[in-house]
């Protein structure tokens, strides 16, 4: 992939001018799908749009010293590295790519979670460290499953390249590690019955308690980003191999809204977990699809 093609990547599409509106949009269905479950109108079309530019017209605490700065940090990194995994994603027939690019995807994907946790312990509140604890131990919980499924679709299609493996025909334990995934993004993206660092009825809004304005809006926008870059995964990996490029983004677009739909589905229709019962639930799955990938694994082997 040469320079001029992974810039219109990360700039263009599937980029910063697709996901950020993407993200604006995909905020908006799971708010409105959350709230028809619950019998309720929900909010109009653009309001994460109006919130985010609210936000920035809003004034932020003065902070001094390092802690300050890091606090004005944290939300840039999580929006850049949110950005740039969407860039990533190869929706396009001959996209690119290179050699292991599905390793910095993951490296990106997670980079948000560990801004999170620091800028929550940075902002020397109460609730913010709460909320970032909370975050640790989620995000080692989940991550467990999350890499163990990425890694076994990786070695059955013997490719760690993100574009080969969108093109390889999906086998048994491709399926295996997308569903594995699924039951992943509640956690990552912080909705029911896994929403424990942000808890309102417990600790405010955990990590970000402390922030307000510009730098709110930042965290918002990279939570939207998020929601595109992990549904796009899912999309991309799911999505049969189609040579007709506006084919392929019509498929990736669609898949990404059910997956949208199906996780408003579950976050309405659960209450928040426990901490305890979180992990127990994660590390029981991690157990489960373990056995499950090994099994899949050298069955494969023997086949072939």
């Amino acid at each position: 992939m040469n320079l001029t093609t992974a810039l219109a990547r990360l700039l263009i599409f599937p980029g910063l001018l697709f996901a950020v509106p993407a993200a604006w949009f995909l905020l908006w269905v799971e708010r409105k799908a959350v709230a028809m479950m619950q019998g309720r109108i929900g909010p109009p079309f653009m309001q994460p749009f109006y919130d985010f530019i609210k936000l920035l017209g809003k004034d932020t605490p003065s902070r001094s010293g390092v802690a300050g700065l890091l606090m004005k940090l944290w939300p840039l990194m999580a929006v850049s590295a949110a950005a740039g995994a969407v860039g990533l994603l190869p929706v396009l027939p001959s996209s690119g790519g290179f050699e292991g690019d599905l390793i910095l995807l993951l490296a990106l994907l997670e980079l948000p979670s560990m801004c999170i946790i620091a800028a929550g312990f940075s902002s020397r509140s109460i609730f913010g460290e709460i909320g970032s604890a909370r975050e640790a131990v989620l995000s080692v919980a989940y991550n467990v499953v999350f890499l163990l499924a990425i890694v076994s679709i990786a070695a059955s299609q013997h490719t760690f390249r993100l574009e080969a493996l969108a093109q390889l025909p999906a086998s048994p334990l491709r399926w295996l590690g997308v569903i594995a995934i699924l039951i992943c993004l509640p956690a990552k993206l912080h909705i029911n019955p896994f929403s424990l660092p942000n808890a309102e009825q417990e600790i405010y809004s955990g990590p970000m308690t402390e922030y307000a304005g510009p730098e709110l809006a930042m965290w918002e926008l990279s939570h939207g980003l998020e929601w595109v870059a992990a549904t796009g995964l899912v999309a991309t990996l799911a999505a049969p191999y189609i040579g007709i490029w506006w084919l392929a983004v019509l498929v990736f677009l669609a898949l990404s809204f059910l997956v949208v739909l199906l996780l408003s589905v579950v976050a309405a229709a659960t209450a928040r977990l426990a901490i305890d019962t979180t992990v127990r639930f994660y590390w029981q799955v991690t157990l489960i699809f373990a056995v499950l990938a090994v099994s899949s694994a050298l069955f494969m082997r023997l086949r072939s």
